[in-house]
């Protein structure tokens, strides 16, 4: 069963993270979702929550620190802000993303968050996208930035948004469990 890792940031955007974890997990895919922000002070192994931009309050699985012991096929970073910001300013998230490139593991992100795999060098020679403007005015001269609304180069998946998380989240069942699996996802969902 692949397993996969999505870090939970204060201010992700909710609809990314929550569309990508639930499809994933109809799929059979085993999904962790660790906060950045550690445990709760006075309640031993209780998860800080995690406030998305929207003010919806998501309880991850665990925290990075105890998801870092742990292998995964893939990683994926939902977007939002300051989420995306919180992402990127994380070293441990830099050296996930640095170490999964290496294993040949995929990464992914969605709306505002692939400008963390644009920080991390992981897109230089690749097309990507992104919310409009993001890697846009990154300059990213060895980069293909595209209007698409999913992206899949390589060991590298990008998305735009919102709108376009359940597309996302196909395209990643697909990549990790095969057309298939994407199908029968799809159509319990009543989607396209």
């Amino acid at each position: 069963m692949p397993n996969v890792l999505i870090p939970i940031a204060e201010g992700c955007e909710e609809l990314e993270a929550i569309t990508v974890i639930d499809l994933l997990r109809r799929a059979e895919i085993q999904v962790t979702t660790a906060s950045l922000s550690g445990f709760i002070e006075g309640h031993e192994g209780k998860v800080k929550p995690v406030t998305a931009s929207h003010g919806v309050v998501l309880v991850p699985d665990t925290t990075l620190d105890e998801a870092l012991s742990h292998h995964f096929d893939m990683l994926v970073l939902p977007g939002g802000l300051p989420g995306a910001d919180y992402l990127d300013n994380d070293a441990r998230i830099h050296g996930l993303l640095i170490k999964m490139t290496n294993e040949e593991k995929y990464v992914a992100a969605i709306c505002a968050a692939p400008k963390v795999l644009a920080n991390a060098k992981l897109l230089e020679g690749k097309s990507a996208t992104s919310y409009p403007g993001f890697i846009e005015k990154m300059n990213l001269v060895n980069t293909r930035v595209t209007e698409d609304s999913v992206v899949h180069d390589g060991k590298v998946i990008t998305s735009r948004g919102p709108g376009t998380a359940m597309d996302f989240a196909l395209t990643l069942i697909e990549i990790l469990s095969g057309k298939e699996k994407r199908d029968e996802v799809a159509a319990g969902l009543l989607w396209k």
